[in-house]
């Protein structure tokens, strides 16, 4: 049957005149967000920025963005981290694919999620960042899209409090 839904000959999607596909049926965008954790004092924080444009200009988030075309979504998460932060991070562990339907208000975006636990290097704003800031796990500010769902699973992952 293939992707058509059983429609015979009938392409799912076609040429357009400057080379690219377009497609009949609706696509997701896919982004990757870097979950960071660094312990200070007994105390563990964790790396946000304070996103810059709209959906959700001024309120705190994970580093993360869209995927390019040629890149995979770890790499696509470290190419964020680094863009919104000046933090160079490879390695990262995946937390988990978030797919609510509702979860950004942009369209449908399906995100993969990366932690790691780091020594808390200095983190600069940078790219659509208006801030970046280490933040007490225990005293964060209201996050983001789902991103809460997002801290709680990668605390679990890494087993951090």
């Amino acid at each position: 049957m293939g992707g058509n839904g059983g429609l015979g000959t009938m392409k799912d999607y076609h040429l357009t005149s400057d080379g690219l596909y377009a497609y009949r049926y609706p696509r997701a965008s896919v982004t990757a967000d870097s979950v960071l954790f660094a312990q200070k004092d007994g105390q563990t924080y964790v790396l946000l920025i304070q996103r810059g444009n709209e959906p959700y200009k001024g309120c705190w988030a994970f580093p993360g963005g869209f995927l390019n075309m040629d890149e995979t979504v770890a790499h696509c998460a470290e190419r964020e981290l680094e863009e919104e932060t000046g933090i160079v991070l490879t390695g990262m562990q995946l937390v988990g694919i978030y797919s609510d339907v509702e979860r950004d208000p942009r369209g449908r975006v399906v995100t993969a999620a990366y932690t790691a636990m780091t020594t808390m290097p200095e983190a600069v704003a940078s790219d659509d960042a208006a801030a970046a800031k280490w933040w007490p796990l225990n005293a964060l500010p209201k996050l983001a899209f789902d991103h809460e769902v997002i801290l709680a699973d990668a605390t679990k992952v890494l087993g951090v409090s």
